[in-house]
């Protein structure tokens, strides 16, 4: 098990983040988004008259409501309507993927890292997250997706900071000869930095105002032991869906030296070793799905 954080990392991990202010702030018409979506006096037509201002999300949202994902028997033209459709969570994940999308264009911090390799890795359990979520029926598939799209940010953080010490941290990674990793990369990540990129990532989901459960996921998906409560569930969510997506795309898996899932997640989340199973044979083709709907 790999010990908790301490809070002398909590307080470096404070200052990592302050310290990449590109990254510290979300683009103005994102961060209006999530202003609308969460007050809970907005409408439809309240969101739809930021989206209109911004001809390149409104071309994003068209194209994911037209995607095979959602299957609508004709072509949605109206950006209204492609709200009322997809529901204005789903239209606040489009605007966060956008954002997300532009910070995962940071090339490469090392000969065995690739960033789009990362982002593939974070759409893919994004994909599966929501779908754990709708197999269990939560009625938080959104937030598992945009959970699971957020769980690995904190790498790009460590590369943005400084990009010697992110490759020191990533060459004391003994591999096989299969290419996957035989110590546990968060270890390493401290040893280098004093944090790792769990502690990273939550930190910026706290700075960008996201709910106490999407910090939870980025703090805590490689075990969420230690949680209790409403605050667990969408951790365990995103423990179990890096593992399944790792598996099943064969993608970014370097601070994952195992693919087992925890146990204590099939009472977690209440979806047992079966039922997972059932889900990985239609995985692919929904990762897929999303894939291309997210493509810029």
């Amino acid at each position: 098990m790999i010990p908790r954080a301490s809070q002398e990392s909590q307080t470096i991990a404070h200052e990592i983040v302050e310290s990449i202010t590109h990254m510290a702030t979300l683009p103005e018409v994102t961060l209006n988004i999530i202003d609308v979506v969460e007050d809970p006096t907005s409408s439809a037509s309240d969101l739809h008259q930021i989206v209109a201002t911004d001809p390149a999300l409104s071309a994003r949202v068209l194209k994911v409501v037209n995607s095979a994902f959602y299957g609508l028997p004709r072509q949605i033209g109206s950006i209204n309507r492609a709200i009322s459709l997809l529901g204005l969570n789903a239209v606040k994940n489009i605007a966060v993927a956008a954002s997300l999308g532009k910070i995962f264009r940071g090339g490469s911090g090392c000969s065995s890292f690739e960033a789009r390799e990362l982002w593939s890795h974070s759409v893919a359990t994004a994909a599966t997250s929501c779908m754990i979520a709708r197999e269990i029926k939560s009625g938080s598939s959104d937030e598992a997706f945009l959970a699971g799209l957020l769980h690995d940010i904190g790498f790009m953080i460590a590369l943005q900071y400084d990009r010697n010490r992110f490759a020191k941290a990533f060459s004391l990674l003994e591999m096989d000869d299969r290419g996957a990793p035989q110590n546990e990369l968060v270890l390493q990540e401290r040893i280098v930095f004093g944090v790792d990129h769990q502690d990273l990532g939550a930190v910026l989901c706290e700075k960008w105002k996201f709910p106490r459960t999407l910090m939870a996921a980025a703090a805590h998906h490689h075990d969420p032991t230690d949680l209790t409560g409403d605050e667990a569930s969408i951790p365990w969510v995103v423990h179990v869906a890096d593992r399944l997506a790792a598996s099943t795309t064969g993608g970014f898996r370097l601070d994952l030296p195992v693919l087992d899932v925890n146990p204590a997640s099939y009472d977690a989340i209440g979806i047992g070793p079966v039922a997972l199973q059932g889900l990985l044979g239609s995985l692919p083709s929904y990762i897929e799905e999303i894939e291309l709907s997210m493509a810029a």
